[in-house]
């Protein structure tokens, strides 16, 4: 009943608030995504187990340092409500990797070691990695992960050595898995993350060279994802290393582009955002802007290479409070729309099913709001994207696709991010309707058409079913979310 009250709460106001007609049979073809467009990470810390982002403090006090990590042991890759969730989001990429995978000891020994030989900070061993690839394979997902870059892989000049690469190469060959690989997980922060001392980009392109050399004779099938760089801005000003200097001499050598954003870092690291700010226009347009700087180097030292955003989420350092609440899934939805829409390939969020950025709850693999978004856009949202035109009304942001499975058919994603006014799109067609909403922005639960979203007794998923509508208005409520699928659009870019 809450959820057909806000529904109805819209309507009072439609008639005062912009309409927007749209004639999705006219809608053109602007570019293709990749069948796994919508994919996910999964940490290299959660894999071995560690000390990894600390949850939240129930009570609101002052943020101390001894906050930021606690220990976790491994996660549960043959958990089966784990597997299962993460099925119904295939294809997928799975992205092995993070600050803790740089300096991470590969121990291809049955027994792995208790503690990680000098120079690195923990082991994975064979079973955790075998775990890695039975999830991937039994989840339709490839792996990407990045490899040991600190001073316990690089031999007594301190040049990195192969020799860890090749044995998870190897190891993984064995068990019938390949995998995408990354040299490194964000070059650009090398001075805190696992690198040698003093690492610097001369050292970066020299170690690169030498992994491309490696790599050609190793396995030169694998697909090569790089830089992996965060924290770059237009600004000639900015501190540490820079993605242009890691490109000068090792651009070419890619075959995706990859780049990482956050919106913001959570308190853990220093960060002061307040939810009140997460459904503004400037708060999404950060995806944008991150993609304009990481474009043009790509345009200027990798040309026409395929864009991937290979770690995001709202907020770095684990996320902010709100991330496991309705109110991220707006963040989330419109980056997919506007990223699609911009021609990046991949987006790879970060995580499944650790801290509060996690799509599942850690501790439960139960669905966060995130999550149903997730399901949602790989239900409605092919790979063929369209030009949905531009903002059409103030608060409303528009995208759209073909449908994945409906020949000819279209389908809308409306975001309505005002926080008190309606809109209201004009369709000449009949459609089904999907609309994402709560009674709190901040709360862990979501209704789908006024339905509360929840896993069945026995773990399975909800009937996430439209609501049939007629042509003519369809009134959105304000902080609502909805796909609009249109079956008999007959869209020529839609055969």
């Amino acid at each position: 009943m809450t959820g057909l009250a806000l529904l109805a709460a819209g309507t009072s106001c439609a008639a005062h608030a912009g309409t927007v007609s749209i004639a999705p049979a006219g809608l053109r073809a602007i570019g293709t995504i990749d069948p796994r467009f919508q994919s996910y990470n999964i940490e290299m810390v959660e894999v071995t187990g560690g000390r990894f982002w600390k949850p939240y403090p129930q009570a609101m006090r002052a943020w101390a340092d001894k906050d930021r990590y606690s220990y976790r042991p491994p996660i549960d890759l043959g958990n089966t409500r784990l597997r299962g969730l993460a099925v119904a989001l295939s294809p997928a990429y799975l992205r092995v990797s993070g600050t803790w995978a740089n300096a991470t000891f590969f121990a291809d020994t049955e027994s792995a070691p208790a503690a990680p030989p000098p120079g690195f900070n923990a082991v994975l061993g064979r079973a955790q990695w075998r775990g890695v690839v039975d999830f991937a394979r039994a989840t339709g997902a490839e792996i990407v992960t990045s490899l040991a870059v600190s001073p316990g892989s690089r031999d007594a000049d301190g040049l990195w050595r192969p020799d860890q690469a090749q044995r998870l190469i190897d190891y993984t060959r064995s068990l019938g898995g390949h995998i995408a690989a990354e040299f490194m997980n964000e070059p650009t922060l090398a001075a805190t993350n696992g690198a040698p001392p003093g690492y610097d980009a001369k050292a970066y392109v020299r170690d690169v060279g030498i992994f491309h050399e490696w790599m050609l004779r190793a396995a030169p099938q694998t697909l090569i994802v790089g830089p992996g760089s965060v924290g770059d801005s237009a600004s000639t000003g900015a501190s540490g290393l820079r993605t242009r200097d890691l490109l000068a001499a090792s651009g070419a050598g890619v075959d995706r582009f990859s780049y990482h954003h956050y919106n913001t870092i959570s308190p853990r690291c220093g960060g002061r955002d307040e939810p009140a700010g997460a459904l503004s226009e400037a708060w999404l347009a950060r995806t944008d802007a991150a993609l304009s700087t990481y474009k043009s180097l790509r345009d200027e030292f990798a040309p026409d290479k395929p864009i991937w955003l290979t770690e995001t989420a709202d907020a770095a350092c684990g996320g902010n409070r709100w991330d496991k609440t309705f109110l991220d899934t707006f963040r989330y939805l419109d980056q997919l729309g506007r990223l699609a829409r911009a021609g990046v390939q991949v987006v790879m969020h970060n995580t499944l099913a650790a801290s509060d950025y996690g799509l599942l709850d850690e501790k439960t693999f139960r669905p966060r709001p995130n999550y149903w978004g997730a399901l949602l856009w790989r239900r409605l949202m092919g790979t063929t994207v369209l030009d949905a035109g531009a903002a059409m009304a103030p608060g409303l942001h528009v995208y759209a696709h073909c449908h994945p499975s409906k020949r000819g058919a279209v389908t809308v994603l409306a975001i309505n991010i005002s926080r008190s006014t309606a809109r209201t799109i004009v369709l000449p067609l009949p459609a089904e309707r999907y609309t994402l909403q709560a009674a709190r922005l901040q709360g862990a639960t979501v209704q789908l058409n006024g339905k509360t979203l929840a896993l069945t007794d026995e773990d399975g998923l909800p009937p996430l079913a439209g609501r049939a509508i007629e042509a003519g208005a369809v009134q959105l409520a304000s902080e609502t979310i909805t796909f609009l699928a249109i079956p008999g659009a007959a869209n020529s870019a839609c055969r």
